[in-house]
């Protein structure tokens, strides 16, 4: 079973949901919602879910293709002895009067180009900067 699932959504596919978070969207006038837990490994899924949303709009824009709303569903795993990710997997739902080949130029246009799930599968190096220890709540 996978755990750490998120879902971003948008336009027709908003949720209204206890657990659902609204934030202001560049491309869509009444915001994103967002349901994830709190969690690093949630952050990480969402971090693609929401680059894969934000890409959608954005190509479907420059391709001309009308968007009515969008979910996005992440998910995976960690292994539990070494906490390294087992992979993310993301579903997109699309409510949109196009045709199902221009959706589909679409979908491949945004799983080639989305940057946060391209910087995922190519492995970014991530390092912690160095700082001056502090105490009562400084930086470290």
């Amino acid at each position: 079973m996978t755990e750490f699932a998120v879902v971003v959504s948008a336009g027709s596919f908003q949720r209204d949901s206890p657990g659902a978070v609204r934030f202001p969207h560049r491309w869509t006038e009444q915001g994103v919602t967002v349901e994830a837990d709190f969690t690093g490994a949630h952050l990480l899924h969402l971090s693609a879910a929401g680059c894969v949303l934000n890409d959608l709009y954005r190509e479907a824009s420059g391709l001309k293709i009308p968007i009515a709303g969008v979910r996005v569903t992440a998910h995976g795993d960690f292994d539990r002895g070494t906490w390294e990710s087992t992979g993310i997997t993301y579903r997109v739902e699309l409510d949109s009067s196009a045709t199902a080949a221009e959706l589909a130029v679409l979908l491949a246009r945004v799983d080639e180009i989305a940057e946060i799930p391209r910087a995922i599968r190519a492995g970014a190096p991530v390092s912690r900067e160095a700082s001056n220890a502090a105490s009562n709540g400084g930086a470290l």
